[in-house]
């Protein structure tokens, strides 16, 4: 009768698929009647009769446009902040918009309904309605899945366009049967992401990195939230970004709100024009002060430009649209072929940053050949946790070869704290700021968690719906912090700031972008904050098994590389590495150093994590899944 069963689901999920395909596309009768709606309902008049259509004064646009003309094709000079604390990140993006004078192009992969969102919406469609031109193109499995809102921002006004990228049957939201249906006919490409991150104002300046638009990418929510990081460039690299977000604006794959199925429908059966109502903030007063430090001169000037470079060469690099219709295209892989060309000419030390640790195979044989110079450059690993991780069955992934990553590659590896110390007391700063009169750091706990745990990174073939990617239950209590930085430094000569995980998912499904910096200061910014994460306060280290019985120590590493080696089957528990806490009273050390087990105990392979169904998924997926590592 199972067996039946499971039969019948798969012809229903098969059946659902193709009568979807059948209807994906709309006629284009049925287009032009929604786009004349919006187009008699949608604001025409501008807010503003200016030429520079009442753009407020911004510091971080007046030194990009300094920047850009002082360049020259033979001599480039550039602005370049890097954007680690996530409030600075914010305001700069809000002084950016108010003062754009010409356009406002965004790309994402996350955009949520919450105080971000809304926020960061709502001064777009200002900008749009004050005269410039603003463009959105987001990720269409994570991104703006309430049809209403999208109508809104459709007639929000003509000056205001907004696309979704590579939407499942052409729809702006997807059901969870959607979602199955589009693993079982047409996986490879309702598994290809448009994973960039970019905001640019009139081709002047941009940020870029890993960082999308939701309130945990910004240290607003109160259960869980990432440690990130951007870069803000202005100068001719900004350039670079409007070619690339033009390639992927007239790409195919991005589809006008009106080419929607949903959309489309709610347009027409809703023609009265819907207006744009004020935000409703779960944090008011937190909003407000985020506005008047996005308006404040010396604000800016000395938590954004205070240390910034100006510098000469910068690279803005992309992964082409086309990088999975034709993935053996190399100039569709560009920005990945340019992070590992940049890792590959490492000669004295890589300092890497990922969220997770599932290296592709070209990178494994990178360091692999770095391991065997003489002498090999120290290589350090910035990575999470299975108690700070969003996403178990990557981390699964990593765990099982921890042994080849420590002996082959010579990795240091540091995973980091679930409350790891110095992102809490920023965090915990910026709180006492904004928690007033009647305001609370968090509603109902649990209320506010079941709506918070949407959106990650993960999309894949485990997918992300309802609890399965809420990170594993601990046993500690507080705010979590999960590491969503994404950095290379690379000899203190040049680094890369992107959304690039180092991963096979960045390497081979998804499009990814970032900045190379050539600056020996910006790499020694970049790497004392890298540094910073993995520090004792912050981050388990990753080492070897201290001895115990030599000959018992052997045969169970004998086993283990045995278990490990297999590509099903990796049940035995005991591994060759696990995690390791600072001893009171010693200074840190790198694992190989001789003292380093007299300062250093272990704490279990998975510290922090408490006994549930989330411990046992990552055995499970250690011992099958690694075969999915790159669909994860």
């Amino acid at each position: 009768m199972r067996a039946m069963s499971l039969r019948h689901l798969a012809l229903l999920v098969l059946f659902a698929a193709t009568a979807l395909l059948d209807g994906c596309t709309l006629p284009r009768a049925q287009i032009r009647r929604a786009d004349a709606v919006v187009a008699a309902t949608a604001p025409a008049a501008s807010a503003c009769d200016r030429a520079d259509h009442c753009a407020q004064p911004s510091p971080l646009l007046d030194a990009a446009r300094q920047a850009l003309a002082a360049s020259t094709p033979a001599n480039p000079r550039h602005r370049v902040a890097l954007l680690d604390d996530s409030e600075p990140a914010l305001v700069a993006r809000l002084d950016l918009i108010r003062g754009a004078r010409r356009s406002i192009d965004v790309q994402t992969y996350i955009w949520d309904q919450d105080d971000v969102g809304q926020l960061v919406l709502d001064e777009l469609v200002r900008a749009a309605r004050r005269g410039v031109q603003v463009r959105i193109l987001a990720d269409q499995l994570s991104s703006f899945g309430d049809v209403a809102l999208l109508d809104r921002l459709a007639r929000a006004s003509r000056n205001l366009k907004v696309r979704l990228y590579n939407p499942t049957f052409h729809e702006a939201s997807t059901s969870p049967l959607e979602w199955a249906a589009g693993i079982a006919c047409c996986f490879f490409k309702f598994n290809q992401r448009m994973h960039n991150k970019v905001m640019l104002v009139d081709d002047t300046i941009g940020i870029t990195g890993g960082r999308n638009y939701q309130d945990r990418y910004f240290d607003w929510d109160d259960d869980f939230d990432y440690v990130d990081r951007d870069v803000l460039v202005g100068g001719p690299a900004a350039q670079a970004m409007a070619r690339s977000f033009a390639l992927f604006w007239r790409h195919k794959r991005s589809v006008p709100l009106t080419h929607l199925r949903d959309v489309n429908r709610h347009i027409l059966d809703h023609p009265a024009a819907p207006g744009w109502p004020a935000p409703a903030y779960e944090h008011p007063q937190r909003v407000y002060r985020v506005e008047q430090e996005a308006g404040d001169a010396a604000w800016l000037r000395a938590h954004v430009l205070a240390d910034s470079l100006e510098t000469g060469a910068v690279d803005f690099f992309s992964d082409l649209p086309a990088k999975t219709d034709q993935p053996l295209r190399r100039q569709a892989r560009q920005f990945t072929a340019h992070v590992m060309q940049m890792v590959g000419a490492a000669r004295h030390e890589v300092v890497l940053q990922t969220p997770y640790l599932v290296l592709s195979r070209r990178a494994r044989r990178i360091f692999e050949r770095l391991h065997q110079e003489t002498p090999p450059p120290r290589i350090v690993v910035s990575t999470n946790s299975l108690a700070s991780t969003d996403a178990f069955a990557v981390y699964a992934v990593s765990y099982k070869h921890r042994k080849r990553y420590l002996k082959d590659y010579g990795f240091e590896i540091y995973e980091l704290k679930p409350h790891a110390a110095d992102p809490a007391a920023a965090n915990a700063r910026a709180s006492l700021e904004w928690i007033g009169e009647g305001e609370h750091a968090s509603g109902d706990p649990a209320h506010d968690a079941s709506q918070r745990y949407v959106g990650t990174e993960s999309h894949g073939l485990l997918g992300s719906h309802g609890s399965s990617q809420r990170p594993a239950p601990l046993v500690s209590e507080g705010r979590r912090f999960a590491l969503h930085a994404k950095s290379i430094v690379v000899d203190d000569r040049f680094a890369m700031v992107g959304s690039h995980n180092f991963d096979p998912r960045s390497d081979h499904y998804n499009t990814e972008a970032g900045v190379i910096v050539y600056d020996r200061r910006f790499a020694e910014q970049l790497r004392r904050s890298i540094l910073r994460d993995t520090q004792p306060q912050n981050a388990w280290v990753i080492a070897p098994r201290r001895p115990v019985v030599p000959v018992l120590t052997k045969l169970n590493q004998a086993i283990g590389d045995l278990s490990e080696s297999l590509p099903l089957f990796d049940f035995w528990p005991y591994r060759y590495a696990t995690s390791y806490q600072l001893k009171a009273g010693c200074a840190p050390m790198q694992p190989g150093d001789p003292a380093f087990y007299s300062c250093y105990e272990p704490v279990g392979d998975f510290p922090d994590v408490a006994l549930s169904p989330k411990l046992i998924y990552t055995r499970l997926i250690t011992a099958f899944g690694s075969s999915a590592s790159g669909i994860l």
